[in-house]
């Protein structure tokens, strides 16, 4: 075992998820790792819904770096076997449900006013909500058996640059402390250690608007598919509505709900500031009961609830750092920006980020190209940080025009979608960027029709835009996204991407084999379309 008063390869600051997985990483690459936490563990945290995309990561680095206690976590199935004392919630997709503030709640026969997008046929196989206090708790502990140094309550204070290597100093239980290390990686979120040890500049997000966030968890919350909302007619939706990222949609803000499977549920708001102001947020728990005041079927649905924590008000949340990656150091995604949790991009930019940063270090650790490969891993999380926040600021600029709002959304999903199906295929390739940012058709239109969503819609500029949406995720929809007769609910079916194998440069039978290989059928056996 390492003495703390050596030099270490790597620091990791901050035991999340994330900082905790590359700390596994690095370690089982030859490279020794201290992991330094500010707090304690278990401890809750929110960031806690998982996509496909970023449970095939997980499962991609468990394979790749040979961590199978965490290619367990990557499916609701094998994370039940494996884990079952560890708290997560069953997520079969993404619900959305609009609401005028202060209205009467009455379902639109035509579905016009949700959209259910599954992101799996069947709970086997389907994603989770981590519960963050359980799951973080157990990447640290998998951490230290791997032999990852672990140090908690480090109140870090100094990033002294010799050099040759780096020294991180603070206190630990009213002493001085200091970690020597090669290279720093902060994992501690946004305006973190680093932001503020380096005093990096904080830099906007164009045309994104400010907002804020209110939130807590919950014992005593309902079932929303049990109400007046999980009744829609003689058809069954692709999943039951609350097994699911759920997304309240308003004027100007928007309501989250995430239930997990130990009788808790994490809710919040985040909304614009004149939203947030009208509300009044800055009163914590006042401001909920008057927002749920203003949503009759999340008054309902909380009726019994109670608040398990202190609310937290966020006045400020986003975040973009000025600069990502050093000669000696390197933010990972979570901690260079944040936009919103809309769309649960976070889980996606950060694994992203921790493959990426993975590879550097694998292939390029005392090689003459590591600083290169820092500032190409530095501009590439900028990038798509940006392009998160260009379709976040649409959104947020279209929650009263509903229709506009469920449109722009399924630009994320195709892109997500076809993103899957092209890593299950091997050919990641095809979508090395999150959201094909950088493809050079589907990038620039999308940036075209976001721009165009920021600014007022008339009807007919509104119906022009939808259809030119849906032009442009046409090359790259494998999932049956936009068709008419679907009326906002998108199940996933095999044979939508049979019918999109050539979008993907496969053939039918390729993607038969994949689905196979990931389970996609209960029994296996898929029949050929």
């Amino acid at each position: 075992m390492q003495k703390l008063s050596d030099t270490f390869d790597i620091a990791v600051v901050g035991s999340g998820f994330a900082g905790s997985l590359l700390a596994m990483i690095a370690n089982r690459l030859g490279r020794s790792v201290v992991l330094i936490e500010k707090g304690t563990h278990p401890r809750v945290v929110i960031g806690e819904s998982s996509t496909p995309l970023s449970n095939l990561l997980l499962d991609e680095m468990a394979i790749r770096y040979d961590l199978p206690a965490v290619r367990a976590l990557a499916k609701w199935g094998s994370w039940q076997r494996a884990y079952p004392e560890i708290s997560c919630g069953l997520k079969r997709g993404f619900t959305f449900h609009h609401h005028v503030l202060g209205a009467a709640g009455i379902a639109d026969a035509e579905r016009g006013d949700q959209l259910l997008v599954a992101a799996s046929p069947r709970d086997e196989i389907a994603d989770m909500h981590w519960y963050r206090a359980d799951f973080d708790h157990l990447l640290v502990r998998e951490a230290q058996k791997l032999g990852v140094e672990y140090v908690d309550r480090v109140a870090l204070e100094r990033f002294c640059d010799y050099g040759s290597e780096v020294r991180l100093e603070g206190r630990r239980d009213g002493r001085d402390v200091a970690f020597r290390a090669r290279f720093v990686v902060d994992a501690t979120g946004p305006r973190g250690f680093l932001h503020r040890a380096l005093g990096l500049a904080e830099r906007d997000l164009p045309d994104y608007p400010a907002t804020q966030a209110l939130y807590s968890h919950f014992s005593g919350v309902g079932r929303l598919g049990h109400g007046e909302f999980g009744r829609t007619g003689e058809e069954v939706p692709p999943y039951p509505i609350d097994d699911a990222a759920v997304h309240h949609v308003f004027d100007g803000g928007w309501v989250w709900v995430l239930q997990f499977n130990n009788g808790m549920t994490s809710a919040g708001v985040a909304a614009t500031d004149l939203c947030a102001s009208r509300l009044r947020f800055a009163e914590g728990g006042t401001a909920w009961e008057r927002l749920l005041d203003l949503i009759p079927a999340l008054k309902e649905q909380f009726a019994e609830a109670k608040a398990e924590r202190p609310f937290t008000h966020m006045p400020r949340l986003s975040f973009r750092s000025g600069k990502i990656a050093g000669d000696r150091w390197a933010l990972l995604p979570s901690a260079a920006g944040f936009v919103d949790p809309l769309l649960s991009t976070g889980f996606p930019l950060t694994l992203l980020g921790v493959a990426r940063l993975a590879d550097v270090i694998e292939k390029d650790w005392e090689s003459a190209d590591f600083a290169d490969r820092l500032r190409e891993y530095g501009e590439k999380t900028d990038v798509e940080l940006l392009a998160t926040a260009r379709l976040i600021g649409a959104l947020y600029a279209n929650m009263s025009n509903f229709p506009v709002f469920v449109t722009l959304s399924l630009l994320y999903f195709a892109a997500a979608s076809f993103s899957e199906a092209a890593r299950r295929l091997g050919k990641p390739e095809l979508a090395s960027s999150f959201l094909l940012c950088e493809d050079p058709v589907f990038g620039p239109a999308c940036r075209g029709l976001f721009e165009r969503a920021r600014q007022p819609l008339t009807e007919g500029e509104s119906e022009r835009l939808i259809n030119d949406v849906l032009a442009a995720i046409e090359p790259f929809n494998v999932a049956g996204l936009g068709r008419p007769e679907r009326r906002n609910w998108y199940p996933v079916e095999a044979k939508d991407l049979f019918e999109g194998a050539g979008k993907l440069g496969s053939t039918r039978e390729q993607i038969d084999a994949m689905l196979r290989r990931c389970r996609f059928a209960a029994d296996r056996e898929l029949i050929l379309y």
